[in-house]
């Protein structure tokens, strides 16, 4: 076995899930869930197929998220992955529970605009997310005045009340 990190491409600092699914269907049934879900969205999504032809399927409302879904899915070359990028202004917070819904589904690695790694596996059969680093480590534990600038920028983006 031979560990290597895929770097996800995303100049932007968009919103990106990765995930893992069972089945083929996957790639229309996400796509349903995010339309439905939050009607007009932008997004690109790309699903590695495990066997098979063993293509990278895809889907999506917008050719230059579609192109990137594709492209980082590619070089992630884990079967049965997912990928969706999210166009500028749509967050994961507003369509993961839809994704988790999807029967298909059998787990998200990450939601996440940070920076983003995936750790995978590479054997003879093939590769295999075993991870992912999101984002920097931490450097430090929040002081009152952080618990303060964190609770009002929640409620600032309407995310909590009062």
């Amino acid at each position: 076995m031979q560990l290597t990190i895929v770097p996800v491409e995303n100049p932007n600092g968009l919103n990106i899930i990765l995930g893992q699914t069972h089945f083929i269907k996957t790639v229309e049934d996400i796509h349903e869930a995010l339309v439905n879900t939050v009607p007009g969205i932008a997004f690109g999504l790309a699903f590695c197929e495990a066997s098979g032809k063993r293509l990278v399927r895809w889907s999506g409302t917008d050719e230059a998220l579609i192109d990137l879904a594709r492209r980082n899915a590619l070089a992630i070359g884990a079967g049965h992955t997912f990928i969706v990028v999210l166009g500028t202004g749509y967050y994961p917070i507003n369509v993961l529970n839809a994704i988790k819904a999807v029967p298909e589904v059998c787990r998200i690695f990450c939601a996440t605009a940070n920076p983003l790694e995936v750790v995978v596996a590479v054997t003879d059969q093939g590769r295999g997310v075993l991870g992912v680093i999101d984002g920097a480590s931490p450097l430090g534990i929040e002081g009152d005045e952080d618990i303060a600038w964190r609770k009002g920028f929640l409620r600032q983006i309407g995310y909590k009340l009062g």
